[in-house]
């Protein structure tokens, strides 16, 4: 049972939320309307209000309005059934408004001004944007493990170490895609045998692959699958999450996405703080569970141009909702690596133990 009094201090674990969501958005309501002591949190949407308790206390609290940011891309792919479902004004004790927008750099100064309650941002971002407000944001959960693969039409690429002795392209020079790929080089002990030449977008990473058939990439996901769609002599034969969980300390993950939230609006609105994981949690599980359902809510939201890319897409963007002990063992072991390789890239620190929001069973 959700209780507001103990919310910030022990984990509802992933178990306990999909249990949660499988009772229905309706039940939901009604199971955090009964609650001694429900959260209320950050959000935008439509929804109406329902009863939930404050600690103590067996008054009904108004809805409140939630505002949303998320990337367009693997970290929105999760939230399509919350985002459909929130049009109806009578689903959700709280209403929900969702933005999709193209970078980061558009959603943090919004967090930092208030007009942003919740966001779905880059790992490091959040790092980035903690320091940045000496601790005025937590993290919710994670909502994207990592994205990466390599891609080539060179058959005799089976494992990362076949890297070794070529010259690997991707994008992201001085940020997380390359710090990752060297992390995992040198864990792997080829660093010294593999060069990385860096293009400015993945459509020119793509080029080159088509030009050379033993050319090798590096490649999120969807243009992965949107490359191996195109051209049939393609093969992505490895994930580097696999690669990051060979080689990295036991319980880390590598991490793509994170849903965050002003630290004020999370302490304020635990109710609306629990419906929206809840919320998201459901809408993860549906749009993994049936990607061919997902993918015209993708399209309509914007995310992915194309229903055949989006639906074969989904089941490789590693899409989660992780959240408590579990959450903060993944996120943190990721946040080392970055900060190991460049402590600008989290925000010159790493975050204090408060950044890791939990949530009571």
């Amino acid at each position: 049972m959700l209780n507001s009094s103990d919310i910030v201090r022990q984990p509802m674990n992933r178990r306990s939320f999909v249990a949660a969501a499988g009772l229905g958005i309706a039940s939901i309501t009604a199971a955090l309307a009964g609650c001694s002591g429900s959260t209320d949190a950050t959000g935008s949407t439509t929804g109406s209000a329902a009863p939930a308790g404050s600690a103590g206390s067996a008054a009904a609290t108004e809805g409140v309005e939630v505002r949303v940011a998320s990337l367009k891309g693997p970290t929105s792919i999760g939230l399509v059934t919350f985002m459909d479902q929130a049009k109806n004004p009578d689903m959700f004790t709280n209403s929900y408004d969702f933005q999709i927008m193209t970078a980061a750099d558009e959603i943090l100064p919004l967090v930092i001004k208030g007009d942003i309650d919740i966001a779905l941002i880059p790992a490091n971002a959040a790092s980035v944007l903690y320091n940045k407000t000496e601790g005025g944001i937590v993290c919710l959960d994670i909502n994207t493990l990592g994205v990466l693969s390599v891609v080539t039409g060179d058959t005799s690429v089976a494992s990362f170490a076949d890297l070794a002795g070529r010259t690997v392209y991707l994008t992201g020079k001085g940020t997380t895609p390359e710090y990752t790929m060297n992390y995992l080089l040198d864990a792997a002990g080829i660093a010294d045998s593999v060069t990385l030449e860096f293009k400015s977008e993945a459509a020119e990473v793509v080029s080159v692959l088509a030009a050379d058939p033993a050319a090798v990439g590096v490649l999120p996901q969807p243009f992965v699958t949107a490359a191996l769609t195109k051209n049939e002599a393609l093969s992505a034969p490895i994930d580097l999450n696999d690669v990051w969980t060979e080689y990295s300390a036991e319980g880390s993950q590598m991490v793509t996405g994170v849903t965050i939230a002003r630290r004020a609006f999370a302490e304020e609105h635990e109710q609306a703080i629990a419906e929206f994981v809840i919320s998201q949690t459901a809408s993860v599980e549906t749009v993994n569970d049936d990607p061919e359902t997902a993918a015209p809510l993708v399209v309509e939201a914007g995310i992915i141009d194309a229903e055949p890319v989006a639906a074969k897409a989904i089941p490789n963007c590693h899409l989660v909702c992780m959240t408590g002990e579990e959450m903060t063992e993944a996120l943190s072991g990721y946040l080392d690596v970055l900060h190991n390789a460049d402590p600008s890239s989290v925000g010159g620190a790493l975050p204090e133990t408060d950044f890791y929001y939990t949530i009571d069973e």
